[in-house]
């Protein structure tokens, strides 16, 4: 297994892990931070961002809607697309949920010391999308 896979691992297996106490997993709390990000974006957009197909998507947004998180309707530009937005129970979600993701960062930085960490930030933002 690579290194960058093995990071990646447990960086997902930590944010889990703190995630956990609230009942919700990464997938669910990377989609409400794209939603809070992009509020009236399409179901779809979000998924190819994050990289979920469409199945995978449709299964996350049904569940934070069911919970009350996400509010999903049919765009009005083209109906074929959903667009979402949080609900204020997802708003204080995620505000709940910030300090456990900033946790996962601090513990990175830790173990890294804060030169090696400055250093791995810089290099994962050579590595986003233009």
């Amino acid at each position: 297994m690579s290194r960058i896979r093995q990071a990646q691992l447990l960086i997902f297996k930590d944010i889990s892990r703190r995630l956990a106490v609230f009942e919700i997993g990464p997938s669910q709390f990377f989609v409400l931070s794209m939603i809070e990000a992009n509020p009236g974006a399409n179901q779809f957009a979000i998924a190819q961002t994050l990289s979920i197909d469409r199945a995978g998507i449709g299964r996350l947004v049904d569940h934070l809607e069911r919970q009350g998180l996400v509010q999903r309707s049919a765009s009005a530009v083209n109906r074929r697309y959903y667009v979402l937005y949080l609900t204020e129970a997802g708003t204080a979600l995620l505000r709940r949920l910030r300090p456990a993701i900033a946790a996962c960062e601090t513990s990175i930085a830790e173990r890294l010391g804060a030169r090696r960490f400055q250093k791995m930030l810089r290099v994962l933002e050579l590595m986003r999308d233009p």
